[in-house]
């Protein structure tokens, strides 16, 4: 009987590695607890790697940095699709350090990118939207195609025409029938009953929009409860590959029908193969991007935290900043290490690269979340370029439709706010302009704002920037 191992146990005999080969400067990336950060660091990427026809052929991966955002809500369609641009963690906290529970895979040698390229058709929407029981014909509103209704009771579904084709799903009721003659305002549903459907009955509701979508053979998870709706989670498999960050989730009420929803729509296809590293080489650089993290600030030793009175708990027991300025580091043990593919931004667009998905525990008994680092050979990756400093005005996306570009920042409540466009063979700039309120007070609040600038050439491949910040403006 073979002793060999699957790839995705921690636990085993270990697989023979693959030549060794020497690493330049690695980018790491860390995924926490649905969220994700970047920092540059320097290892020696000893392992996994294979010499073969991708080190020849690939193109250096260029990963862009990433706007800070907080953590989408799956298959809430007010907030964005899991796996775009994932919020990043607190940079105050403590770093991480990661333990395997036992030995860790090696993996291929070689995997590939996958990316959506193209734009959305009308049928591919019509598709979905027969699927979610929405009657009409998509039409355009600016970059997105529409379907239902946006102003009443009923359902409405909008799915950007880029690729790769970002979509939200709500449906509302109102609360009591409309009098004959009388325009009914668009009201939320009822409250929760607590009474919420199956999982059985949940993921047998997403499976005619799954089918729509082409994840039908996607992995389920039907635990999440938002009051008594339930929320299927649909992780798809890419080339035989789990995937992290490309996740559909879908809103199920207690009648059993689908109420909410959000994913993408366009079909991935593969890209460049790259030469890749194993899971202990991974953690590695996962481990000297946190040392990296908690290696800076100032020596600010000492409590936040008045000296215990008898009785109270003793400096040792509180949570202290030790005389260097640095925090003592949190252990999370690696209980299980699979290769698959995770959500990155490269060149502004989403991306699914090659990365070791290691399922995490903090603490005995503690929590469980899932940690990503990307596991392309370090040599064929080039560091994010931190952004110069800039304030709200920053353009966090962009979609686009011809010479249509419809671009999403952050700004405040009381002023006004204008986009132009700076265009050149390779790239767009985009420049917000804000005008504040001259007179009166205003309210301290920032809120998501679009506007909608026409290029003199449709964006085609070009990339687009901000010219405030001089950063990779994202695709939503």
């Amino acid at each position: 009987m073979s002793t060999e191992r699957p790839d995705n146990d921690v636990t085993g005999p270990r697989r023979r590695r693959p030549p060794l080969v020497a690493a330049s400067v690695a980018a790491a990336v860390l995924l926490a607890g649905g969220g994700g950060a970047y920092w540059a660091s320097t290892a020696s990427g000893d392992g996994g790697a294979a010499d073969g026809s991708a080190r020849d052929k690939a193109p250096v991966l260029a990963l862009d940095s990433v706007a800070e955002a907080g953590p989408a809500t799956p298959g809430d369609p007010s907030t964005p699709p899991p796996g775009i641009a994932p919020g990043e963690p607190d940079p105050s906290g403590p770093p991480v350090v990661y333990r395997a529970a036992g030995q860790l895979p090696d993996g291929p040698g070689e995997a590939a990118v996958h990316r959506a390229t193209g734009t959305v058709a009308s049928a591919e929407v019509a598709r979905l939207a027969k699927a979610l029981g929405i009657p009409g014909t998509p039409r355009t509103v600016d970059a997105s195609w529409v379907v239902g209704d946006e102003d009443g009771p009923g359902a409405l579904l909008k799915v950007t025409k880029q690729a790769p084709g970002t979509w939200t799903f709500a449906r509302t009721t109102p609360t009591k029938p409309c009098d004959p003659g009388k325009m009914c305002a668009n009201q939320s549903p009822p409250e929760a009953d607590g009474q919420p459907v199956s999982e059985k009955a949940a993921k047998a509701a997403a499976v005619p929009v799954l089918k729509a979508v082409g994840q039908d053979d996607a992995a389920l998870d039907a635990n999440q409860l938002m009051g008594d709706v339930r929320v299927v989670n649909a992780d798809p498999k890419v080339d035989g590959l789990p995937t992290y960050g490309w996740s559909t989730g879908i809103q199920v009420d207690p009648d059993g029908k689908v109420s909410g929803g959000s994913g993408q729509l366009k079909a991935l296809e593969k890209g460049d193969t790259y030469p890749v590293i194993g899971a202990d080489a991974a953690l590695k650089q996962l481990n000297e991007a946190g040392k990296a993290k908690g290696d800076g600030g100032k020596d600010i030793g000492g409590c936040a935290t008045p000296v215990p009175l008898e009785g109270e708990p003793k400096p040792s027991d509180l949570q202290c900043v030790p005389s260097n300025g640095k925090r003592a580091p949190v252990t999370q043990t690696v209980e299980k290490a699979v290769f698959g593919l995770a959500l990155q931004y490269v060149d502004g667009r989403q991306t699914l690269v090659p990365s070791w998905l290691f399922h995490v525990r903090q603490g005995t008994g503690g929590p469980e979340s899932t940690v990503t680092q990307i596991a392309v050979a370090p040599e064929f990756v080039e560091k994010p370029t931190a952004p110069t400093p800039s304030g709200d005005r920053k353009a966090t996306s962009y979609a686009a439709d011809g010479r249509t570009l419809e671009v999403t920042f952050w700004g405040g409540v009381c002023s006004t706010y204008t986009a132009s466009a700076e265009e050149s063979a390779g790239q767009v700039r985009i420049t917000i302009t804000e005008e504040k309120q001259k007179k009166g007070a205003c309210i301290m609040i920032a809120k998501e704002l679009k506007r909608t600038v026409t290029l003199e050439k449709p964006l085609g491949d070009r990339t687009v920037i901000d010219a405030e910040s001089g950063a990779t403006v994202p695709r939503s």
